[in-house]
């Protein structure tokens, strides 16, 4: 049988009328339908400060039930992240049930998470969220089965009758877990490290095109492989870290990083969880912050994503903005502006510009040159057929006269080498 569709009224405080608590709302409202929980009513309260025992205060507390009632919603969620205490008393006073923005975010989580490491991160993000929680989410869990709340692990309930040792156990051994995934992926950054193949990563609000981006630049050069990542038009597609190699044809190359996509008031539980898979942000050499152009409220989200950026230390890379869906606007595109590229990517136009941005960044590091290899040294000649952006090659009498771009590093390890050397203007 098909399962109802649960119905849910929205609350939130208005702190000292913020600028931008109508879009808070808004994309509370995103979050519960991406949780399958229908909307009938929203209330908030201005306020200077919220109430410390029940998040609103007695009038609206009565309010609330009135409108709750009025549209038969079983579920009402709080636009911000309440204590035990506040949960317990608004179970008491609404006897409905109360979930908040954590909760929403993190069920949403739990159903996208498809590899393990996701799987335990998340589920630590839970079972810490829980811990202080046990006794008001036992309630809540507790008055309706299914919907949102932790629905998507298949335990909730379960989960909510662990006493705390128990939970902390679990916590223990998921963490220990977690950890072998993160030496592990530590050891794979270390050898990336190690090749000095330039890391560009893509960041960006959830939903703002990056997989899309990515598997645009994979068509581009590797169309071949089946190595696209998962996109589509969701909150939070993506959960996992995807890594490709993008090799380019003039044998230059990065490694190009697919993110968990930010959210403003991204809980701390998560991002503490996911702070292994975060760190490939901070260890980049080039970031692409991808941006919803089309979207209304674009610049808050490029501020939600530079203060995500700043807790993790990787406020001070380099960074390219890249404004997507330029095709949903009036603007004209593809078209660079300083360290601004204006595409589409459902177009596919603008890519190259974008191309010529990530050259500009991250190959500064290359010479143009004329050397001549002696024929005794084959294997200079080869390495740098298959290792440089080779322009020009002639047979001499005392060698190979090529004329290439390389890395700096490789023209001063085989200076000794060549024959003649030849630095020319790039």
């Amino acid at each position: 049988m098909e399962r109802m569709q649960e119905k849910a009224i929205v609350v939130g405080v208005n702190l000292n009328d913020r600028p931008d608590f109508a879009y808070s709302m808004e994309e509370l409202r995103n979050l519960a339908e991406a949780c399958d929980v229908e909307v009938v009513g929203e209330l908030h309260q201005n306020a200077a400060r919220v109430n410390p025992s029940h998040y609103l205060g007695t009038g609206k507390i009565e309010e609330l039930s009135a409108l709750a009632a009025a549209q038969d919603a079983s579920t009402v969620i709080f636009n911000d992240e309440l204590s035990p205490s506040q949960i317990r008393n608004l179970e008491s006073a609404l006897e409905r049930k109360v979930i908040d923005r954590t909760i929403l975010i993190l069920d949403i989580f739990a159903e996208r998470a498809k590899t393990r490491e996701a799987q335990l991160q998340v589920e630590v993000a839970q079972l810490q969220y829980m811990l202080p929680r046990l006794v008001g989410l036992r309630e809540s869990l507790g008055r309706q089965g299914g919907g949102a709340g932790f629905r998507n692990r298949g335990s909730g309930e379960t989960k909510l009758e662990l006493d705390r040792r128990r939970i902390e156990d679990r916590i223990s051994v998921l963490q220990h877990e977690l950890e072998r995934l993160v030496a592990q992926r530590q050891v794979q950054r270390k050898q990336r490290h190690k090749t000095g193949v330039s890391v560009v990563c893509l960041v960006g609000y959830t939903n703002a095109g990056k997989s899309s981006l990515m598997n645009a630049l994979i068509d581009k050069f590797h169309p071949e492989t089946g190595k696209r990542v998962f996109a589509q038009d969701m909150l939070f597609a993506t959960l996992e870290t995807s890594v490709r190699n993008i090799e380019l044809p003039d044998n230059k190359s990065f490694l190009l990083t697919d993110t968990v996509g930010f959210v403003s008031q991204l809980p701390h539980h998560l991002i503490k969880a996911f702070r292994s898979t975060l760190e490939e942000v901070s260890e980049a050499d080039l970031l692409l912050h991808v941006v919803d152009y089309s979207n209304p409220e674009y610049e808050r989200q490029i501020q939600v994503t530079a203060e995500t950026l700043k807790e993790l230390n990787a406020d001070a890379i380099p960074t390219v903005y890249v404004y997507n869906k330029t095709d949903l606007t009036e603007e004209d595109y593809p078209r660079i502006e300083e360290d601004h590229v204006y595409l589409s990517v459902r177009e596919n136009r603008g890519i190259d510009e974008l191309l010529g941005l990530i050259r500009g960044r991250i190959f500064g590091d290359y010479v143009r040159c004329e050397v001549v290899i002696p024929y005794d040294r084959g294997s200079l000649t080869s390495y740098f057929n298959e290792h440089a952006h080779v322009l020009s090659t002639d047979y001499e009498e005392n060698g190979t006269r090529m004329t290439l771009e390389c890395k700096t590093a490789d023209f001063e390890k085989y200076r000794d080498d060549f024959a003649e050397t030849r630095l020319l203007e790039s």
